[in-house]
């Protein structure tokens, strides 16, 4: 379901206790704000609750008093709010290395106004693709990687996203691990897409080690990063069927579908707050 450009977005979670959905909506209605869509959800395991509301504001809506109003009400319940209003754009930096189809399929979903987020910058650590992001008017870093000197490439990276104040990055095939300290900076707003094949097909070439086994699915995932290499909080996955007929080159065709399709699926979830991380595992609200 996608958003309406007039509705605000409250986000919230907490310890299961009785009375939070009440709480939440019964705020709402006294403040004369229209529910246009509403999720929520109780972890029985974590105990803890997750709620996602969409409203539209009556005429003199005051936002600062509004703020305040929601803080005391929700204050007894230990609740953590986030409020995103109509129009908001995130500013967003994208890395990638050769690969073009995902980076090429978020901008253009980001020109269309598909995904409400402003590219603030694209890196790599190679010049392939200035080009592209040149055409997009998108500001184009390249860092070239030192083996024996790594943190100094990282230091520019997060220079880049510190000073463009991004809230989010998105890996779009950016072939290089991360080192922990980058990772744990990065950690819950970070996303990276891998190919996702069973089995694992881990190293060069994982397609054509697949059509070498003789796979009947290719796949996705989009996940948080964190220190545990493609181990972080999935957002979400795609898979299609293959069969025998498929060779190598078909593989590869249909994996780069499937990983810009669900990649621009979970920066979409993102953006627009469905995602709630829940230890190592993410509620996703709507999807």
């Amino acid at each position: 379901m996608s958003r309406t450009p007039d509705t605000w977005i409250l986000s919230a979670q907490c310890p299961s206790v009785l009375g939070t959905v009440d709480a939440v909506t019964r705020f709402l209605y006294e403040q004369r704000c229209y529910v246009t869509e509403h999720h929520s959800f109780d972890d029985r395991l974590s105990g803890r609750f997750f709620i996602r509301v969409e409203f539209r504001q009556p005429e003199g809506f005051d936002e600062p008093a509004f703020r305040a109003g929601l803080a005391e009400r929700l204050a007894p319940f230990d609740m953590s709010t986030e409020l995103t209003p109509p129009g908001y754009r995130a500013k967003v930096v994208i890395m990638v290395s050769k690969a073009d189809h995902c980076l090429n399929d978020l901008l253009y979903r980001q020109r269309i106004g598909q995904l409400p987020m402003d590219v603030a910058a694209v890196i790599s650590n190679h010049p392939d693709l200035e080009p592209l992001a040149r055409w997009h008017g998108i500001p184009y870093h390249h860092f070239p990687l030192d083996p024996a000197d790594k943190p100094a490439q990282e230091r520019q990276v997060l220079r880049v996203i510190e000073e463009t104040g991004a809230e989010l990055v998105v890996l779009a095939r950016y072939m290089q691990v991360l080192s922990p300290e980058l990772c744990r900076r990065l950690d819950g707003w970070a996303i990276n897409i891998h190919h996702s094949l069973l089995p694992g097909f881990k190293g060069a070439k994982p397609y054509h080690q697949a059509y070498q086994k003789g796979v009947k699915m290719v796949g996705a995932t989009a996940h948080y990063i964190n220190n545990d290499l493609d181990e972080g909080p999935i957002i979400a996955q795609g898979v299609e069927s293959v069969d025998h007929a498929h060779y190598p080159e078909d593989l590869i065709a249909k994996g780069r579908d499937i990983e810009c399709l669900t990649l621009a699926r979970a920066v979409g979830y993102h953006l627009e707050r469905r995602v709630f991380l829940n230890a190592n595992r993410t509620v996703v609200l709507n999807p």
